[in-house]
């Protein structure tokens, strides 16, 4: 029997000042690439269900063209309300700033991340995908990132955006405080962590490796 990645997707369209943001594509679309090549089944969730926006600064002719099929699964996904974790050997989380809107402290995610956790599942996101293990309390009672070694969209990329004051926190900031062993590689570079089942990737860049690993993972 094939493997399968859930891929959890995020519902928000924009920032609360109206300029629009969503999932940023190249790190859900090089993943899903990756994994469906090495004949691994992917199926697409996202938090509320029906379309997802892409943000705009993520897409180009060539890069909606390139993932072409991923992209044809947003105008209709099912809602993390309809999935059943048990299905799946891994979950996924990319970014996009859309996510620190809905992931964080997001009871349904936070659940299906237990029953991951809870299952030695693998756990795998990309740069602020990880806003997803905000608030996140397994079931001994600590935050699930605690002592995790781990990485995501740092503070200082956050900054080099200009976008640190439209964003309800600073992930690298957040994971820290929850006890996460944050390691940050040099602004807009490849970087990759690995800790027991959780894989994670530092930004856009680094959605080739994390898809690689997934796949190494799962074999």
């Amino acid at each position: 029997m094939s493997k399968k990645v859930l891929f959890v997707l995020t519902s928000t369209n924009q920032y609360p000042d109206g300029t629009e943001t969503g999932l940023w594509l190249e790190e859900a679309g090089e993943p899903y690439d990756i994994l469906t090549q090495e004949g691994i089944e992917v199926e697409i969730a996202s938090i509320k269900g029906g379309h997802v926006n892409l943000d705009p600064n993520s897409t180009s002719d060539e890069l909606l063209n390139q993932y072409s099929t991923f992209v044809s699964h947003l105008n209709d996904t099912p809602s993390i309300d309809d999935i059943n974790a048990d299905d799946y050997d891994a979950i996924y989380l990319p970014g996009g700033h859309g996510t620190v809107f809905d992931f964080a402290n997001n009871e349904k995610l936070a659940n299906i991340l237990v029953h991951f956790r809870d299952k030695d599942k693998i756990i795998s996101s990309v740069c602020h995908g990880p806003s997803a293990f905000v608030g996140v309390k397994g079931s001994n009672g600590k935050y699930l990132v605690d002592g995790i070694q781990l990485t995501a969209f740092t503070d200082s990329e956050e900054k080099a955006m200009g976008l640190e004051e439209k964003v309800p926190f600073l992930t690298q900031s957040k994971l820290e405080e929850q006890g996460a062993r944050f390691v940050a590689s040099d602004d807009f570079t490849s970087h990759l962590e690995e800790d027991r089942k959780f894989i994670t990737g530092q930004n856009p860049q680094s959605s080739e490796v994390i898809g690689k690993a997934l796949v190494n993972a799962l074999k």
